[in-house]
C-alpha cells in the first residue's frame, strides 16, 4: 500500500500551511489599527489626567476596554497573518498579555504619578508637575542617608551568608540530634518580621524592663540602650533582621551540601586532603552555584528591608536606621505625599534594577574563573 505525498497546497486548504498574502496583509492591517487605537487613548487618557486636554474622562476604564480589544484584535490577526503559526501562538498569548498588563500597566501608572504634585491632604487632585520630584529628590538628604544605610544592611549579606554557610556544614554533619537541630534553626524563619520587631526589638531589648537588658546590667553595662546611640541601633535593627532570615539561607546551603557527590568529597579524603582544604577545594567552588542563588535571592529582601524598621525605631535615631522602604512609607502616611513617594520609589526601582543586573554579571565571571 502506497501513501500519497502531502502538498503544500493542501495544508493550505486545510488551515495548516501559511494564510494567502491577502489574508496576510488583513491580519497586520488589523493589528496596526488595534494598535493605533490603543495608543490613541492611553495617551488621550494620560494628557486629560495631566489637565492638558479635557475629553471628561472619570476613570481609566476606556484604556482597559480598548487593551482587550486590542488583545482579541491581536490574536485575530495573529490568525489570519500567520495561518497554522498564528494559532499555534494563541496558545501563550493569553499569558502574555496578562503579563504584560500587570507589569506595564502599573509601571506607566507609576511614572505619570511621580511626575504629579499630588498630596492627599490638598484640596486638590493631582497636578502635573513634569520632572519636580526627580529634582527634589537630589536634594533629600534623608532620602540619600537611607541610601547609605543600604549599603550597610546589603553589605551585610555576606556576614549572614557565612554564619549561614557554617551552620548548613553543622547541620550537614553526623552530630548527634541533627534532625532537632533543623527544625530549631529553621523557627525564626517561620515568625513574621513585624512579630519579631515586637517580641525582640519592643520587649526583650526594651531598655528599661526588657530581660536582655536587665541581663547586660547584671554583666556591668549601667544603662543598656539598643536603640539610643546611631551605631548600635543599627546593628540591633540589622541582627533582628538577620535572626529572621539566616535560616533560609541555611536551608538553601544544606539542601546544596545534600547534593554534592560523596565520590568527589571521599576521593579527596583519600588523597590526604584535610577537612579545611577539602573546604576550600572541593566543598566551596561545588557550592557556588547555591551560593550565588542564595546571595542574590538574600540582597532583594534586604533591598526590601521596612517592616522591622517601622516597627521598632520609625528610621531612628536621627535617620540611623532608616531604610529607603522606610522612608518611602512614612512620605506616603505621614506626610500624604504620593507624588514624591512615588518618585522615589520608581528612582529605587531602576537602582535595583541596575545593581542586581550588574551583581549577576559578576558573579557568573567570578564563578567562570572559579571553576
Amino acid at each position: 500500500m502506497t501513501t500519497e505525498p502531502v502538498r503544500g497546497g493542501d495544508l493550505v486548504g486545510q488551515g495548516i500551511g501559511p494564510s494567502n498574502p491577502q489574508r496576510r496583509r488583513l491580519g497586520i492591517g488589523l493589528i496596526v489599527v488595534a494598535t493605533a487605537g490603543l495608543l490613541f487613548v492611553v495617551v488621550s487618557q494620560a494628557l486629560d489626567a495631566g489637565g492638558a486636554i479635557h475629553f471628561g474622562f472619570s476613570n481609566w476604564r476606556p484604556t482597559l476596554y480598548a487593551y482587550v480589544v486590542w488583545a482579541i484584535a491581536l490574536g485575530w490577526g495573529q490568525v489570519l497573518a500567520r495561518g497554522e503559526a498564528g494559532w499555534r501562538a494563541l496558545f501563550i498569548l493569553p499569558a502574555v498579555l496578562f503579563v504584560f498588563a500587570f507589569a506595564l500597566f502599573p509601571t506607566l501608572s507609576g511614572l505619570f504619578i511621580a511626575m504629579t504634585d499630588w498630596n492627599l491632604s490638598a484640596a486638590v487632585g493631582p497636578r502635573f508637575n513634569g520632572l519636580s520630584n526627580l529634582v527634589a529628590l537630589f536634594s533629600d538628604r534623608f532620602y540619600w542617608n537611607a541610601l547609605g544605610n543600604m549599603v550597610f544592611y546589603t553589605a551585610m549579606v555576606m556576614v549572614e551568608y557565612a554564619i549561614a554557610f557554617g551552620l548548613a556544614l553543622l547541620l550537614n554533619a553526623d552530630i548527634k540530634g541533627r534532625k532537632f537541630w533543623r527544625v530549631t534553626f529553621l523557627l525564626p524563619f517561620m515568625l513574621s518580621p513585624v512579630a519579631v520587631s515586637w517580641m525582640i526589638g519592643k520587649s526583650m531589648l526594651e531598655g528599661r524592663f526588657g530581660p536582655i537588658a536587665r541581663l547586660a546590667r547584671w554583666l556591668g553595662w549601667e544603662s543598656p540602650t539598643f536603640f539610643a546611640q546611631p551605631w548600635m541601633a543599627k546593628l540591633s535593627i540589622e541582627a533582628m533582621d538577620a535572626w529572621v532570615s539566616i535560616p533560609f539561607v541555611m536551608i538553601l546551603l544544606l539542601a546544596g551540601l545534600q547534593a554534592l557527590p560523596k565520590e568527589v568529597q571521599e576521593a579527596a579524603r583519600v588523597d590526604g586532603a584535610g577537612p579545611w582544604q577539602g573546604f576550600w577545594q572541593i566543598t566551596f567552588p561545588l557550592m557556588l552555584p547555591v551560593s550565588v542563588t542564595a546571595i542574590v535571592l538574600r540582597m532583594i529582601f534586604k533591598l526590601k528591608l521596612a517592616d522591622i524598621v517601622i516597627n521598632v525605631t520609625s528610621g531612628g535615631p536621627g535617620g540611623a536606621t532608616d531604610t529607603v522602604s522606610s522612608f518611602i512609607y512614612r512620605e506616603y502616611r505621614d506626610r500624604s505625599n504620593v507624588g514624591y513617594g512615588t518618585m522615589l520609589a520608581m528612582v529605587y526601582l531602576v537602582m535595583i534594577i541596575v545593581f542586581v543586573t550588574l551583581l549577576l554579571n559578576f558573579l557568573s565571571k567570578r564563578m567562570q574563573r572559579m571553576t
